[in-house]
């Protein structure tokens, strides 16, 4: 089979975009963002590579309406916060385009894959996804992924907007790893040849900028170091599940520009953000330090089948005195003044539960997710006199929901996230605000 197939000619074009939806209406199983191609998706993409070469398309709408508690909610981490005046909005969440393109080997192994996906909503047209993979052939163990492409970091990034249950990621996911993707090389060792024993098990080493689609460019020397160890579903022998899971760590960091930094400290017994004024702190790295570990445990049934997905996160993270999410580009001031870094101790974890109803078609589904982005204060000991914000302030939320298939390409879910913030004597977190947020998503895919 002669993978080099010259240019298309007119007269077959209807021909192809017919096989490229009959393609992809099959392969859209591929769960994650960023997945490493498997034996399954590979014969997939084969039905349109025989004729036409291995080129395939996908992509999915997500018109949505959403009501708040309050005017003005504060919901960055349900799809943005509501205007000042507004409790309720239609929006489009995400309208994606994907392209995939692989070359495979004489043997049918994959050899070059391609991918390029683009974002377009009412508020613009964003690329998402541009990187290319070459696959060793040699051994037969080794993928080098460059470009822009998801942070292979924990499970719930690593899973796709189109099929995961729940509206958006978790609050701690958002922030820390923020718009998941990021510029950078990731190195994949799993074993591909036929009859591998280890072939379940990942190991991704990962080196990036750190600030992500959050930011146009790198603005420091500081590179994000990325290293997950995974092992995909496996049936646990006599017990009716499958289980899956992995460790994931991320050691990175922001360049201070000022001789300024805080931290947390502690004198009296009472921990405070403590100043730290040296002008050897210029250059010096604020650290940004993640340690992670996730499950995912199914059983086997497909009617009445029960899922549970779970993971921690814990460790450093450096923002600014108003936030922990990470920059996007160097903080600075309504004067373009740089801006000094904080550096905290957070923890955080989410639990989903996915109950499908007899048919496949219904699901219910329940999550729980905290982010502490300050483990060493709670409650009223966080105060801005001691150098705290609402940066430090906890929140848990509780969301629960429906989804329905109406058929294979639309799906829809109503949703309502309950958004719990701890009482602190902070201003305008004294008390739990208004903040719960109900979602009725649709989902047109191909």
């Amino acid at each position: 089979m002669n993978l080099y197939s010259p240019p298309i000619k007119s007269k077959y074009l209807p021909v192809l975009f017919v096989a490229l939806l009959i393609s992809y209406s099959q392969a859209f199983a591929q769960r994650t963002i960023n997945d490493v191609m498997d034996s399954t998706t590979v014969n997939h993409l084969l039905i349109i590579s025989k004729k036409y070469g291995s080129l395939s398309f996908s992509g999915y709408l997500q018109p949505q309406f959403q009501v708040a508690e309050s005017n003005g909610a504060q919901a960055e981490y349900q799809g943005g916060n509501f205007g000042e005046f507004t409790n309720n909005r239609f929006r489009l969440r995400r309208g994606r385009l994907r392209a995939d393109y692989m070359l495979l080997t004489d043997d049918g192994a994959p050899s070059t894959y391609f991918v390029l996906q683009f974002d377009g909503t009412e508020q613009g047209v964003a690329v998402r996804d541009f990187w290319g993979r070459y696959y060793e052939n040699k051994w037969k163990i080794l993928a080098v992924t460059l470009g822009l492409s998801g942070r292979p970091f924990g499970n719930e990034l690593q899973l796709s907007s189109s099929v995961r249950e729940a509206p958006e990621r978790g609050r701690m996911s958002q922030i820390l790893m923020r718009t998941e993707r990021d510029l950078g090389v990731t190195f994949t060792l799993n074993p591909r040849w036929k009859g591998a024993k280890l072939k379940n098990i990942s190991l991704d080493f990962g080196i990036y900028n750190g600030q992500g689609l959050a930011g146009t460019a790198e603005f420091d020397n500081s590179k994000d170091f990325i290293l997950r160890l995974s092992h995909k579903s496996y049936k646990m022998k006599n017990l009716p599940f499958t289980v899956a899971g992995g460790i994931s760590t991320l050691q990175g960091g922001l360049n201070h520009r000022l001789p300024v930094s805080y931290k947390m400290e502690k004198a009296n017994n009472i921990w405070y953000m403590a100043k730290d004024s040296s002008a050897s702190t210029i250059n010096k790295v604020a650290p940004r330090r993640y340690y992670g570990a996730d499950i995912q445990l199914s059983t086997n049934t497909k009617s009445w089948k029960s899922e549970l997905r779970a993971e921690v996160i814990s460790g450093l993270q450096t923002g600014t005195a108003t936030t922990s999410t990470t920059p996007g580009s160097y903080p600075t001031d309504s004067q373009s003044e740089p801006l000094p870094y904080y550096t905290r101790n957070f923890n955080g974890a989410y639990f989903t539960f996915v109950q499908t109803l007899n048919s496949t078609d219904n699901q219910l589904i329940l999550k729980y997710d905290w982010y502490d982005p300050n483990s060493k204060v709670k409650g009223t000991d966080i105060s801005s006199s001691l150098g705290l914000s609402a940066a430090d302030v906890k929140f848990n939320t509780f969301g629960f929901g429906f989804l329905h298939h109406f058929n294979p390409h639309f799906k829809a879910v109503i949703y309502y996230d309950i958004i719990k913030n701890e009482s602190t004597q902070i201003s305008g977190y004294t008390s739990d605000r208004k903040d719960n947020v109900l979602t009725l998503r649709t989902q047109f895919y191909f």
